[in-house]
């Protein structure tokens, strides 16, 4: 029963945004600039690598690694903007629509509601990721020596990690309001604090200090981009998953009780 109904909301929120003009231009303006990015930071690194070989200097560069670095690093800074315009209207508009009432006495789990509409959004988000996937092909497959395949998955899964972390905490922001501008605004906000909150640890220092940096999703990203897997990075983006997942669950039960 908990599977067929999680698999039946996630196949509505995802379907749904094949439906939705606004998911289109998300997408295309994020494929343009995502692509333009592309062109710019891959000739930027060829040009100072041809630079380096005209000024006589030996010393080796790794174009393949610096694009990695660099264009992964834009991307990161675009879906601050782009996720929260995916999560604000997952609760917001069913709220507008008075939909989420029928979904808050429906017989489906608060948890089969929460997870099944993250996965729709996450796996939208993941089809708009396709074609970057298709970009840094084109690239590591003329990198010589080869670039090692399990940077590249280090890499691009931490950027997953991020974008299920937002879209989760997202997802709980919208189920607070019906106004999908709110929804945005506060996402966007909380999530950039959450960014650079290792800015402030580092002011703070001591105890306090450390217990901010803990909570930053900026180090833990880095790590994994450099190929270091760490098991606090791990357990820190799960966290932010099933806390965004477990706020959302409470607050439809919130709303269960008042229509009960």
């Amino acid at each position: 029963m908990f599977l067929s109904s999680l698999l039946a909301i996630f196949r509505k929120e995802f379907l749904s945004y094949f439906a939705s003009p606004f998911a289109y231009v998300i997408g295309a303006v994020f494929w343009l600039i995502s692509g333009l990015f592309f062109g710019v930071i891959l000739d930027n690194i060829i040009q100072n690598a041809e630079f380096t070989r005209q000024a006589g200097m030996n010393t080796p560069i790794d174009i393949a690694g610096e694009f990695l670095g660099s264009y992964l690093g834009v991307i990161i800074f675009l879906l601050l903007v782009l996720l929260p315009a995916l999560s604000m209207g997952l609760y917001a508009e069913e709220r507008k629509r008075g939909t989420l009432e029928l979904l808050a006495t429906s017989p489906v789990t608060n948890w089969g509601v929460a997870l099944g509409k993250l996965l729709g959004v996450f796996t939208f988000f993941t089809v708009l990721m396709v074609p970057l996937w298709i970009y840094q092909a084109v690239i590591f497959s003329a990198a010589d020596p080869p670039f090692p395949i399990a940077l590249i998955l280090s890499a691009n899964g931490a950027v997953l990690l991020v974008a299920a972390s937002i879209l989760s905490l997202g997802m709980f922001i919208s189920s607070l309001t019906d106004s999908v501008i709110i929804a945005y605004i506060l996402t966007f906000v909380g999530v950039f604090a959450l960014w650079i909150v290792d800015v402030f640890a580092r002011r703070v220092g001591g105890t306090a200090g450390d217990i901010l940096a803990s909570l930053s999703l900026f180090q833990p990203y880095n790590d994994l981009v450099s190929g270091v897997v760490k098991t606090p990075a791990l357990v820190l983006f799960a966290s932010y998953i099933f806390l965004g997942v477990f706020l959302t669950a409470q607050s439809i039960e919130a709303l269960r009780f008042q229509r009960a």
